[in-house]
């Protein structure tokens, strides 16, 4: 749905972020909870990764630019991007207007 927007509106968007370890990155964190998985029986787990799931709320005048804030965000925070991937799923929220 397309909103016509004036120059004080902004439209809203939930980002959810999800960072995870790189393939070629060890995780010893999963390596725990996969071992403690099949301690308690579950033997046909054959490998667990762990990683980061954020939630934010970003306002911006396009999809665009809340694409491209979040990116950076990411790039410069979110995720150690030396050892980390992440994406990201954008949801628009209703539109706020600045007062």
């Amino acid at each position: 749905m397309k909103l016509n927007l004036t120059m004080t509106e902004k439209l809203i968007y939930q980002a959810q972020i999800y960072v995870t370890l790189r393939p070629s990155v060890l995780d010893p964190a999963g390596t725990a909870v996969q071992s403690g998985l099949q301690h308690l029986g579950y033997d046909n787990v054959e490998q667990v990764r762990i990683g980061k799931y954020i939630e934010l709320t970003v306002s911006a005048a396009s999809e665009h630019e809340a694409k491209e804030q979040v990116d950076r965000m990411c790039d410069r925070l979110l995720a150690n991007t030396v050892i980390e991937n992440y994406r990201f799923d954008l949801l628009e929220q209703q539109p706020s207007i600045n007062k």
